[in-house]
């Protein structure tokens, strides 16, 4: 019970339990394999990927390419308020380090940044009545704009009082947020960005996981699971919904870093093969990898029996086994 009294009503069924389970276990394991790169270049890949794809999820045009050489700081041909949306994206992103999933002026902080530019009341929530269509039809009609600060300040304190698993309250907040429809637009980029600070809290791991990528591949039902919680009266079959977003979206990203992890050994390995006395500095340097990251690659290729030291540290060289 909040100091509100307010509850989000949902149930967790078998089926949440199940994905819970299953995000959980393999959360566990990209902890370890992720860490420590870890690896600049992905976390930037999978940033990137985020943004287009929320965006894209709005109707913005931009390709991946081009929301990269945004972030690059390219000119790129294009919509105006399209490229804003980009660029208020990234700046958006860049704060969530510095944000409180628990505290609304923080939530407006990061609307402002979103929405620079893009709408009237950016940074504010909305003034007046809004609903959600579909084609000519509307589909929700959301509060009166009077209530909005009252029911997000009620939602944040259930989200911070919550013993529910943050896997799951993420998903209430994420649904109930779209409920409330708190500002004049970005809504859903908004309701998108704000689950992934609240997992974030829990594991870190979730700053870099492109989720929306997934969304965007189940658009539709996307909508449509929303439109039948509203009729429901409660967000069940949308935490269903996300949770398995959640478990494709970290699949992906295992792979991705699975397949990541085999070019930087065999880069490393041909290296070495080219240069037998090369020391781990000089590996750093010809990779762009961080210094744990090159001496915990030599460790694993050393213990699968691809690569032996011959010699001691100084004097010494390597002598590969095998090339991958």
């Amino acid at each position: 019970m909040t100091a509100s009294g307010y509850i989000p009503p949902f149930t967790v069924t078998a089926e949440i339990l199940r994905l819970v389970g299953d995000i959980s276990e393999l959360v566990g394991r990209l902890d370890v394999s992720v860490n420590e790169a870890r690896m600049p270049h992905l976390r930037k890949e999978n940033r990137i990927k985020t943004i287009q794809s929320s965006l894209a999820i709005e109707n913005n045009s931009m390709s991946i390419e081009q929301v990269t050489a945004i972030l690059e700081g390219k000119r790129v041909l294009g919509p105006p308020n399209e490229i804003t949306e980009v660029k208020n994206a990234l700046d958006a992103y860049n704060l969530m380090l510095e944000l409180n999933p628990y505290k609304a002026k923080d939530l407006l902080r990061a609307h402002g940044a979103m929405m620079a530019g893009l709408v009237n009341e950016s940074g504010r929530f909305r003034s007046g009545g809004v609903g959600v269509a579909d084609g000519k039809h509307v589909v929700h009609i959301a509060p009166p704009a009077m209530r909005v600060p009252q029911l997000i300040a009620e939602l944040i304190d259930w989200a911070k009082q919550t013993d529910t698993h943050p896997l799951v309250s993420s998903c209430v907040f994420h649904y109930e947020f779209e409920f409330i429809h708190p500002f004049a637009d970005g809504n859903g980029r908004m309701g998108r960005m704000w689950q992934t600070l609240l997992l974030m809290q829990w594991r870190p791991l979730f700053a870099w996981v492109p989720v929306e990528t997934i969304v965007k591949e189940h658009q539709q039902e996307y909508y449509r699971v929303i439109a039948l919680c509203d009729s429901k009266g409660n967000s069940t079959v949308f935490i269903e919904f996300m949770l398995r977003c959640l478990l494709e979206a970290l699949q992906e990203m295992g792979e991705s870093n699975q397949k990541s992890n085999q070019k930087s050994n065999q880069k490393i390995l041909t290296i070495i093969e080219q240069d037998p006395t090369i020391s781990m500095r000089e590996m750093q340097e010809k990779t762009g990898l961080s210094e744990s990251g090159v001496k915990k690659i030599v460790r694993q290729l050393r213990e699968a029996g691809l690569l032996v030291r011959e010699g001691g540290a100084k004097g010494g060289r390597w002598k590969v086994v095998k090339i991958l």
